[in-house]
């Protein structure tokens, strides 16, 4: 078991951004790196793995200096290495584990492989120093759109997920068709703010039945019809129209479903995670509702909602009081999502 205040070194290599984050007792952030490669991603419309890969081997070093350097502390002061070992691209995955391995295995100290997912949800515990489990949480990012019953800081119960495309994967989509940069959601969000957000509707049945879980392909799909038939007849449609109305759906959706998971699990706190977590619409639309019906809403700060190390630190330090430590035989996986009971 740690001490309250042990030192916990964090990387986060899944994607698109190299980061490195040291924390003191799980929830005290001492500093903060983040390498982003979104720059170049742009060119492509998307992440490109190698692209990833190679620039993750490239600037882990340097980042992981940058996080003990602000932090006023060397490789002997840390106490555990927390890393992200799922789910991600495995390219990307296997470049932070590798890096990880070596520094607990030179410096004889834990390592524990955290789940990304996780370390989204734990990203709360970083803004709210009195938030503990349970609650349920929503997650939304380019790759995963969950409910989650957080049943304890390590104990997940799956309740309602995406059964297509994530609501990040979605925004991107959008976006392309939209001829927008790169990721989608601040470009999204961006252009909506000079639409209508009625002056079209989005929408897929299948969220408008009861179950927890969504659907986000039918209103993506909606979206890019409605533009490629305005084409062909040589109509100008008001993108920002189309932005603020794609957004809404979105939103809407994301909203409803979570909030009623909430109430049907009797929940007090409904928690927000994800990159799509920093658009001010959902945080707005979230936020109302939640107090329309008496229940606690949190959402991490801004610097919390994107892949960041910070994170993977938090929910690394709740696993090693726990006495959930990897061995150095610790390997990704891609696609590990959280499931029963973990």
């Amino acid at each position: 078991m740690s001490g309250e205040n042990e030192l916990i070194l964090g990387i986060e290599s899944s994607c698109d951004e190299t980061a490195a984050a040291v924390l003191s007792g799980g929830r005290k952030v001492l500093s903060m790196a983040v390498h982003t490669q979104i720059p170049v991603h742009r060119l492509y419309g998307g992440v490109v793995p190698e692209i990833a890969s190679r620039s993750h081997t490239e600037r882990i070093g340097a980042v992981v200096d940058e996080a003990l350097k602000s932090a006023g502390v060397g490789l002997n002061d840390i106490g555990a290495i927390a890393v992200t070992c799922t789910p991600g691209l495995i390219g990307a995955l296997l470049v932070g584990v590798s890096y990880a391995k070596g520094l607990a295995y030179a410096a004889n100290i834990p390592l524990v492989g955290v789940n990304h997912i996780a370390g989204h949800i734990a990203a709360n515990y970083l803004t709210y120093p009195d938030l503990e489990p349970p609650f349920v949480c929503l997650v939304a990012s380019g790759g995963h759109s969950h409910i989650v019953r957080v049943v304890d800081y390590n104990r997940f119960e799956l309740i309602g997920r995406t059964r297509d495309d994530a609501a990040g994967e979605a925004f991107d989509k959008a976006a392309r068709a939209l001829g927008l940069l790169y990721p989608g959601g601040p470009e999204i969000e961006k252009l909506a703010k000079c639409g209508n957000p009625n002056a079209f509707r989005f929408h897929a049945p299948f969220n408008e039945g009861e179950s927890n879980d969504f659907s986000f392909s039918g209103i993506k799909t909606a979206v890019v019809n409605l533009l490629h038939n305005a084409e062909q007849k040589g109509e100008v449609l008001n993108k920002a129209d189309v932005a603020a109305s794609f957004q809404r759906a979105v939103a809407d959706t994301l909203t409803m479903k979570s909030v009623r998971a909430a109430l049907r699990e009797k929940s007090s706190v409904l928690a927000l995670a994800g990159g799509v977590s920093a658009n001010s619409v959902l945080r707005t639309r979230l936020q109302t509702e939640c107090d329309r019906n008496g229940i606690r809403f949190c959402r991490p700060d801004m610097r919390f909602c994107t892949d960041n190390a910070a994170m993977i630190a938090c929910q690394g330090y709740y696993m090693l009081r726990s006495g959930e430590v990897s061995g150095l035989d610790l390997n990704p996986s891609a696609a590990e999502f959280l499931s029963e009971g973990r």
